[in-house]
């Protein structure tokens, strides 16, 4: 039976590329919201100015722009053939519930990578993206505690969230991100 992930955590923890190997290693399909979101607004299209404008002021697309990004994409045949990973997604406890309306029990991972605030605001800092200045980025971390961080306590009454330490070498927190998918995929 496939595999379907979710990795939660504030902007900078690592997310994306940890995704990007995990992924690889389970033979599932990386859905990363933000690299959907960012190719939007490069080619320009109606919706893609309005997320690209949206994403410059640090503020989060709204929901019912980004659920029916993401449902379009999990109903592809490759994410039903080989299962998914989504990265950036759910954000808020509204976009988890309507992820369960098509998804359902094929949700069976919700994965907190936990990097402390400090940290991801040095990280970000570092990566010089254009959207990463100090005021977005303030922005978007008061926005994670204020809108995502309720999902950790929605995941938890569902009994699939598992929280793992972000710090570390890249190689030592993909080490504990692969036990915490074989410890649900052997269930």
């Amino acid at each position: 039976m496939p595999i379907g992930m979710i990795i939660l955590g504030r902007q900078g923890s690592g997310k994306g590329t940890q995704a990007l190997r995990i992924a690889e290693s389970f033979g599932v399909i990386h859905i990363s919201t933000g690299d959907m979101l960012r190719a939007a607004a490069a080619d320009g299209t109606e919706l893609g100015l309005k997320a690209k404008s949206i994403m410059d002021s640090g503020d989060l697309v709204p929901d019912s722009v980004i659920n029916g990004i993401v449902k379009e994409r999990l109903l592809k045949e490759d994410v039903l053939r080989g299962g998914f990973l989504l990265d950036g997604f759910p954000r808020t406890v509204g976009q988890a519930e309507a992820l369960l309306s098509y998804v359902d029990e094929d949700l069976q991972l919700a994965v907190h990578l936990y990097v402390s605030i400090e940290e991801v605001t040095a990280r970000m800092l570092a990566r010089g993206r254009d959207d990463d200045t100090a005021e977005a980025i303030t922005r978007r971390l008061e926005l994670y505690e204020t809108e995502t961080a309720p999902l950790l306590d929605w995941f938890t009454e569902r009994g699939i969230l598992t929280i793992v330490d972000g710090g570390g070498t890249e190689s030592e927190v993909f080490d504990r991100l692969v036990d915490a998918v074989e410890e649900i995929s052997e269930k």
